[in-house]
């Protein structure tokens, strides 16, 4: 141990001697580090942020719609009838089918009067959605088809400002509608910034019963065992070629894979990315090669002094060695803390839109780390091996 200690020291000095020429041999190990640590910390902890968006929206159904590519797509259209149908097909193996319509209804409470995107709601909830108010629409009002509401926090903002809405009437497409409840705010959700937040949601049955009697867009299906979901979209698409024909043509949806997918984009993207700042390191560890190099030709008679004086090729390898290591980790090192920093920053300005960010720093600091001790022992080794390999006679003589 003191002998490597000493080697250290030795090889500190030497940095220090010619630390200008030191510093920008570095620069290539701290641009390098930088750009991938940078874009690797982003990447996760969007995806990270991501995930956690989908996951607070709960479990993600499979979606049946009528393929329109058919030759009389209207012939397959999904009715309200069918409803029961599907669920009887189905049995235990679905927790909850639920019709889906996507329309916009005029909505107003006094003077204030605007067009909201009006959607249907089960009792079945399985996402992590609080509430800023009330409660969420229940069994009890599916049942009975009650002139019930939930609202988001924009709409309740906008048609009630700082007074509670719970208890309130709405009026939507000309009837009242008692709201039962407010969402809590999710405006650091992404899908906001896309699809808007202002959200009513009703019992499906009111919905078909008060608002609407024409086909539905699609059909929201949550199987009691995710990893059949596949299974349990067949089976409902059997159900209505049963009820429609078999010339009827249906397209099945697992919106769970689809996010699969849209993860694994992205863990691609950024992979990639880090590949191309990988490039970086490796012109840094030819350019810590080069100045090692440099510095064995400088160094050739001391090498042979070391040499005469009883100093083996081990010695002096692991002398030249240790100073291109030295080199790279303190490159890697800067570098890191520069990738840190940018990370921080980009997750502080994501957050406002994908919301909490979970940044990786244990895998991050590791990977600066190891890459770092990589790029100088590979580098460093030929340099190392050409000292090494010197004459002491000849070293002397020159």
């Amino acid at each position: 141990m003191n002998r490597l200690l000493a080697y250290l020291e030795e090889a500190v000095a030497s940095l220090w001697r010619n630390r200008v020429r030191s510093i920008l041999t570095m620069l290539g190990m701290i641009i390098g580090s930088a750009s991938i640590i940078a874009v690797f910390g982003i990447s996760r902890a969007a995806t990270s942020g991501i995930n956690s968006t989908f996951a607070s929206f709960g479990q993600s159904p499979v979606i049946i719609y009528v393929d329109n590519s058919q030759n009389y797509p209207q012939q397959a259209q999904i009715h309200y009838r069918d409803l029961a149908p599907v669920k009887a097909a189905l049995g235990g193996s679905a927790a909850s089918v639920m019709p889906i319509w996507q329309k916009t209804f005029a909505v107003s409470f006094g003077s204030t009067r605007d067009y909201v995107p009006v959607n249907p709601d089960s009792a079945y909830h399985s996402d992590g959605l609080k509430m800023a108010e009330g409660r969420r629409i229940d069994a009890q009002d599916v049942n009975s088809a009650a002139r019930v509401c939930d609202i988001t926090q924009d709409l309740a903002t906008k048609f009630f400002g700082n007074r509670p809405a719970v208890g309130n009437f709405l009026r939507v497409n000309g009837g009242q509608y008692r709201v039962v409840g407010v969402f809590a705010d999710i405006k650091g959700s992404f899908l906001n910034s896309i699809g808007g937040t202002s959200n009513l949601l009703v019992p499906y049955t009111t919905y078909h019963s008060d608002l609407t009697d024409a086909p539905m867009d699609f059909l929201a299906i949550y199987p009691t065992d995710p990893l059949r979901a596949d299974a349990v979209g067949k089976v409902a698409i059997a159900a209505l070629q049963h009820v429609h024909g078999r010339r009827a043509k249906y397209t099945m949806q697992n919106t769970a894979d689809q996010l699969k997918i849209f993860t694994n984009v992205l863990s691609i993207v950024g992979l990639g990315l880090s590949v191309i700042g990988g490039v970086a390191l490796v012109v840094a560890g030819i350019g810590i090669m080069n100045i090692m190099l440099v510095s064995v030709t400088e160094r050739t008679r001391e090498i042979g002094i070391r040499k005469a004086i009883g100093a083996n090729r081990n010695d002096i390898a692991l002398q030249f060695l240790m100073e291109a290591v030295l080199l790279s980790i303190c490159g890697g090192g800067i570098g890191m803390a520069l990738g840190l920093l940018t990370t921080i920053g980009a997750a502080s300005l994501l957050s406002k839109q994908l919301g909490t960010l979970l940044i990786p720093y244990l895998l991050i600091v590791s990977i600066a780390l190891i890459f770092s001790l990589l790029v100088g022992t590979v580098f460093g080794t030929y340099p190392a091996l050409r000292a090494a390999a010197m004459d002491p006679i000849e070293a002397l003589r020159s």
